[in-house]
């Protein structure tokens, strides 16, 4: 089994906090399309013939798609490669697009999944983000979607930025139990290098943030998923029982996937390839049939350090056993490091699978980094 990631790097305006590829210019958006079509077709042989389980438009912008461009893009997939007739279809969208007539528009094509950027319901917070829509569009988006038919829904929240109080905290987790989603992705503000919110914290026009808050907000938020009855399967993803994302728990889970558009990455299990972040660059390439992409061979050490930071954030945990079958004798090796995370009871190891406990989920990356090969 395998995944297809479409990345559509398009936006109405740039949030502060995101450094994703994208452009706020749509003037060249056919031209793209026309070149996402082409690389679909030259990266067929990529995923060797496997069968794919999973589709994600993800960007960017891709609800700035029309429904027609998404018909023909998931087409050309199913031209070419064997798609399961229950495969998962994720749109991202923000809320300002999922009005009544957009929505009625993609009930006419195979999406069945919606990943929804809110990160807030609080008009100041998003004021803040530079997001384009306001609290109660989001609400709303969330609703007709509902309405519309689509059960499958994720929505995105951000917690750990200075205007974000606890209390304004626990509204955000409140309202989306009362939306009744049954999947939530929930992310610390980070300060990514080259990015407007890097730029204003260094100017000290907005305060730093806070891992003391972030940390707080989180605890908070775990626990109050657990009582409503989600499963938190990642380390920044919650959802009601059979509603896993497919597609992201196939990434954590090393599965092969194909990535379409500039920026995009792909992934076979031997090789890692990434495509260039530069749409004109990319758009040109593909007019002359080439695949602007770089690709790594990835070492024996990549593959398990790999391994140890998709799979330590899940719920399935880092198995033991594995990690020989990429290298001989790493299982041993990794247990050496891993001692004082057992002992400090960050780690928590059940037969031959290692476990982050709530507590070393705060330290994940750190502890990481710190098994790595």
């Amino acid at each position: 089994m395998a995944g297809i990631y479409l990345h559509i790097p398009f936006c109405k305006q740039a949030c502060y906090y995101c450094d994703f590829h994208f452009s706020t210019s749509l003037k060249y958006k056919d031209e793209l399309f026309e070149a996402l079509i082409k690389e679909i077709n030259l990266q067929k042989a990529y995923l060797n013939g496997e069968t794919v389980e999973t589709i994600y438009f993800g960007g960017g912008t891709p609800s700035l798609l029309t429904a027609d461009e998404i018909n023909k893009l998931i087409g050309t997939i199913t031209e070419i490669h064997t798609v399961l007739s229950t495969a998962e279809i994720t749109l991202e969208a923000n809320p300002d697009d999922l009005d009544k007539v957009k929505l009625d528009a993609l009930r006419q094509t195979d999406i069945n999944r919606f990943s929804i950027g809110i990160q807030s319901f609080f008009d100041e917070d998003l004021m803040w983000m530079n997001r384009v829509h306001r609290g109660k569009e989001a609400e709303g988006a969330v609703k007709r979607a509902q309405d519309a038919g689509f059960e499958n829904i994720t929505v995105d929240l951000i917690y750990g930025y200075p205007l974000l109080t606890d209390a304004k905290w626990k509204q955000n987790v409140a309202k989306v139990f009362e939306l009744q989603v049954p999947h939530v992705s929930a992310y610390s503000m980070t300060v990514e290098p080259q990015t407007a919110l890097a730029a204003y914290i260094k100017k000290k026009v907005y305060p730093p943030m806070n891992e003391q808050q972030s940390a707080e907000q989180f605890i908070y938020l775990t626990d109050a998923m657990q009582q409503q009855g989600f499963e938190q399967y990642e380390i920044s993803n919650f959802c009601k029982p059979g509603h896993y994302s497919r597609h992201n728990s196939n990434y954590w889970k090393g599965v092969k996937y194909l990535g379409i558009g500039p920026s995009a990455h792909s992934f076979n299990g031997e090789t890692r390839q990434w495509n260039i972040a530069n749409n004109a660059k990319y758009t040109q390439s593909l007019v002359k049939g080439t695949i602007p992409a770089e690709t790594e061979v990835l070492s024996e050490a990549d593959r398990l350090n790999e391994y140890i930071m998709t799979s330590l954030r899940t719920v399935w945990g880092l198995e033991l056993d594995k990690l020989n079958t990429i290298a001989a004798g790493a299982e041993s090796q990794l247990l050496i490091p891993a001692q004082q995370y057992l002992e400090k009871e960050w780690l928590l190891q059940k037969e031959h699978t290692l476990y982050l406990t709530q507590q070393g989920k705060l330290y994940a990356d750190h502890i990481a980094s710190e098994l790595f090969f």
